[in-house]
């Protein structure tokens, strides 16, 4: 079973930048679409950003796109997330997120970690 662990989480002011940082376990790291789910208080768990296998296509929420870059390390099994221009709304707890396919949708994530919390002020 994959094991996901979820670093840097923080407080930042609106308009600044975070990256965060997913190190997952096992060696069929590479064979799976990898992804960021967010849950913000008193709302359901929402998809945020996917890559595919190799990293050659991304996917973004209409919230999220222009701001935030997903990317994957398969050489260290990483994932990353680039959170630029961040805004309040932002403000969640991160999830990294893991498919059973090589290309996945925002639906298609069935493995997550313990997340990360994010909190941007205003």
């Amino acid at each position: 079973q994959v094991q996901l662990v979820e670093s840097g989480g923080g407080l930042v002011q609106a308009g600044g930048s975070l990256r965060l940082s997913c190190v997952a376990s096992g060696r069929t790291f590479s064979n799976y679409a990898m992804g960021w789910l967010r849950q913000a208080p008193g709302k359901e768990r929402e998809f945020v950003a996917a890559i595919n296998w190799n990293g050659d296509t991304t996917y973004y929420a209409d919230s999220v796109n222009g701001r935030f870059t997903i990317s994957r390390d398969n050489v260290n099994n990483m994932v990353y997330l680039q959170m630029n221009s961040l805004e309040p709304e932002d403000t969640a707890v991160y999830y990294c997120a893991k498919a059973d396919y090589k290309s996945a949708g925002p639906r298609e994530f069935n493995y997550w970690g313990q997340g990360t919390q994010v909190t941007v002020s205003s």
